[in-house]
């Protein structure tokens, strides 16, 4: 019996270590990494080289001089984006560092280029003061078309946007919180109109309270849903008011007056789950005491906060959605 009960899990761990090897695979060969620059004009003789690069050069460089606007016409800036982390909030990973966060920067850039046409340099900072990383950003303007920052943690990054946007003149856009919150909006919306249920009635719980789940919350509560239906949880328990640990001006509004201190106490009758956190942290217990037809949501990278699989077994009437 114990031998053919951990058959299941044998699979798992199985299906994780192909994974792991596939990927590393991926990201090595043919060339190590997953983006290279190519030139888009030819290059195939000396006057070529002569207009790419001196003595040619110095006319493009004289009329961006003269008129700063024309940059966008005579380099690649007004289609080139930099994704710039410091590497202090990546994934589920946590705070692994710039170097570590490389790969990720490397996936998004992949997908600007692929799905959108963009191009992108990837820029890792070791910078964990957000004053200081502010700087050095904003010191980027030049070379960029926009800025997409990404996986710096909370409540740095809220700092770190604001101010950008405040000083730079090109577009600054924090993937993490407003990319998030758009497809999550769309996706409970839709979700509601499927279980028939009105936003303005269901019960919301989150699990995570970073940059991500924050921003998911302010749009879903522009598009109707109460604040008072909303119900926090982050790595030490409810949201509530009173509580002064972990706590910072983004996450305040969304306290409530309660006694309740977990996520399995404040979970029961709840219409929708909202997991941006971590991987395992909802059990099937507490599924089993939210309300009818609800809505999982489990988006914790790259580990969900618990399985398509187990959501079925105890409700085979929620809607999942990792």
């Amino acid at each position: 019996m114990s031998q053919s009960g951990n058959k299941p899990n044998q699979n798992k761990e199985e299906q994780i270590k192909a994974l792991r090897e596939a990927a590393l695979k991926y990201h090595e060969f043919p060339v190590p990494g997953k983006i290279s620059i190519a030139p888009t004009k030819q290059l195939t003789n000396q006057r070529d080289l002569s207009l790419a690069y001196t003595p040619g050069v110095a006319a493009a460089c004289e009329e961006i001089n003269r008129d700063p606007a024309t940059a966008f016409r005579y380099t690649a800036r007004g289609n080139l984006v930099g994704v710039v982390t410091n590497g202090t909030a990546v994934l589920g990973l946590g705070d692994i560092g710039a170097l570590a966060s490389k790969p990720v920067m490397e996936g998004k850039a992949v997908l600007f280029k692929k799905f959108a046409g963009i191009d992108v340099f990837d820029i890792e900072v070791n910078e964990s003061d957000p004053e200081k990383l502010v700087e050095v950003i904003a010191a980027l303007e030049p070379t960029f078309g926009g800025i997409n920052l990404e996986d710096i943690k909370a409540p740095d990054c809220f700092l770190v946007e604001r101010k950008l946007r405040e000083r730079m003149k090109i577009p600054v856009f924090h993937d993490d919180q407003h990319g998030t919150a758009i497809v999550v909006a769309a996706a409970i919306l839709n979700g509601l109109k499927v279980v028939g249920k009105d936003i303005t009635k269901v019960k919301l719980v989150t699990s995570g309270a970073g940059a991500a789940a924050l921003a998911c919350l302010e749009l879903l509560v522009h598009l109707g849903l109460p604040k008072s239906n909303i119900w926090v949880t982050d790595i030490i328990g409810v949201v509530y008011e009173g509580r002064t640990e972990l706590m910072d001006p983004q996450k305040s509004p969304f306290a409530q007056k309660t006694d309740k201190r977990s996520l399995g106490d404040v979970i029961e009758g709840a219409d929708v789950f909202l997991g941006l956190s971590a991987g395992g942290v909802l059990k099937p217990e507490m599924v089993a005491k939210m309300a009818q037809k609800p809505l999982v949501f489990a988006l914790a990278n790259p580990t969900p906060e618990i399985l398509p699989e187990e959501v079925k077994v105890v409700r085979p009437d929620a809607v999942m959605a990792t």
